[in-house]
């Protein structure tokens, strides 16, 4: 996730705009529950079930933060207010769920407040970044990962990927799996154990020979996708697809067949447990 810049010039609105995001998620959650309510106990029954409503989906902590962070901060998101839009969407059908974000940022403390009473955690490669943004938004789920590939490799590793049979999708996992360099083997056990209903790549850095990439995380969130066991896809978000290696990867791994939505920089795919399709050639795409 890219270190933000101050842009005076769209800091206000998209404040506004962001700000009205967040409020948007708490007016929906309480009107679906003061629908449910008014059909479950009948009228007789509204206030008491409204009594109980508002201190069910009372404004959290971190909403409230959200909002007064936002409201009160020059420093924007990367993302523009179209491509949080996607993800926003989703988040309204899927909360309270399981959320994995690569990258902490500015917009970290967002992604929590639309996620309320579900769990999002953010997966991050530098140690002083991460102590810089929970100094000041301690609630965030965040942890450090080391990253054993560099953008300068991506082109050998896409060439080489399908000679290892670990990297296979009928044989690919991620926990342990030290054979395939494209496999993140050093996450937390709670990456591990959960499944993840949304999954955003925004980092690691990209954009120079020595960084990261993005190569491993793309095609662990694609393995993870694949394992899902419960109902439904896996939403995949991937950032700064206009940069040549996340789009490559993205087609390698997340499949053009699966991406639903694009807009700006951001792709969203729908990915479907391994269980449910069929593989003519056994390889993800």
């Amino acid at each position: 996730m890219k270190r933000p810049q101050f842009t005076p010039e769209r800091s206000c609105l998209f404040v506004v705009a962001l700000s009205g995001l967040i409020i948007g998620a708490l007016l929906f959650s309480n009107l679906i529950l003061s629908v449910g309510n008014i059909s479950s106990f009948g009228l007789c029954s509204f206030a008491s079930a409204k009594a109980r409503a508002a201190a069910e989906y009372a404004a959290t902590p971190t909403q409230l933060q959200s909002i007064l962070h936002y409201a009160t901060s020059k420093i924007v998101p990367q993302q523009s207010l179209a491509e949080i839009s996607v993800t926003f969407d989703v988040l309204k059908t899927r909360s309270p769920c399981n959320f994995l974000v690569f990258g902490l940022g500015f917009d970290s403390l967002m992604w929590t407040s639309l996620n309320p009473q579900g769990t999002t955690l953010f997966l991050e490669e530098d140690p002083k970044w991460v102590q810089t943004i929970v100094k000041n938004t301690p609630t965030l789920n965040a942890h450090t990962v080391q990253y054993l590939t560099q953008l300068k490799e991506a082109d050998s590793l896409l060439k080489t990927y399908r000679s290892e049979p670990l990297c296979s999708p009928s044989k690919a996992s991620l926990r342990g799996n030290y054979k395939c360099r494209l496999a993140l083997t050093g996450l937390p056990d709670e990456v591990y154990d959960k499944e993840w209903d949304l999954i955003m790549i925004d980092a690691p850095r990209g954009y120079f020979p020595e960084a990261p990439g993005r190569m491993a995380a793309i095609f662990s969130a694609a393995v993870m996708a694949r394992e899902r066991k419960g109902s439904g896809v896996t939403h995949v978000f991937l950032h700064d697809v206009n940069r040549r290696v996340e789009k490559m990867f993205a087609e390698e791994f997340l499949c053009r067949k699966y991406l639903v939505k694009a807009v700006g920089r951001l792709w969203h795919f729908e990915i479907p447990p391994a269980a449910n399709v069929s593989q003519s050639d056994g390889w993800f795409c």
